[in-house]
């Protein structure tokens, strides 16, 4: 699907035209990333709300690519689930605690990393939804795999998954 032939796009439609998922969508307009006009219970995009939220700051200003003809300064953005099974409700706090605190020490950057913690009691499984800059995630990344990797007790090996039941 061509940008140019629609003065109108849906969320769907900008969705497939980057490749993201809808809800991802969504969460721009409603953090006001991409300007766009709710009619009845949809958003619509206009062609120049989205040729902005894709375009650079440089062609923005008429300057365009580089010479190469890759565009210069695209926003890039990651979203990451990590699934941790097995987890006591204590170990989950700790953890969230841990991961909350360090994504609080990058907030003054401008795309700043959205944290979603979800601990699920019945199946004792703590989900790390993050969304973020490539650098910024991977360093949570590190960090999770750094303080759940062997040799560290901040989850329990075996012993209280036969308390809850």
């Amino acid at each position: 699907m061509e940008s140019d032939d629609r003065e109108l796009y849906s969320v769907g439609e900008v969705a497939e035209l980057l490749g993201l998922h809808v809800r991802t969508v969504r969460n721009y307009v409603r953090d006001g990333r991409l300007k766009a006009v709710r009619i009845g219970k949809q958003y619509r995009i206009s062609r120049a709300d989205f040729e902005a939220l894709t375009s650079t700051e440089d062609s923005a200003e008429g300057a365009g690519p580089a010479a190469d003809g890759i565009p210069r300064g695209r926003h890039v953005e990651v979203s990451s689930i990590v699934q941790i099974e097995s987890v006591s409700p204590e170990s989950a706090s700790r953890l969230s605690t841990l991961v909350t605190a360090s994504v609080q020490a990058v907030r003054d950057t401008p795309d700043a990393l959205r944290i979603q913690l979800v601990y699920d009691k019945e199946r004792a499984r703590l989900k790390i939804v993050v969304l973020g800059g490539a650098a910024d995630t991977a360093a949570v990344l590190n960090l999770l795999d750094d303080v759940l990797g062997p040799g560290n007790d901040l989850l329990p090996s075996e012993g209280w998954e036969s308390d809850r039941a």
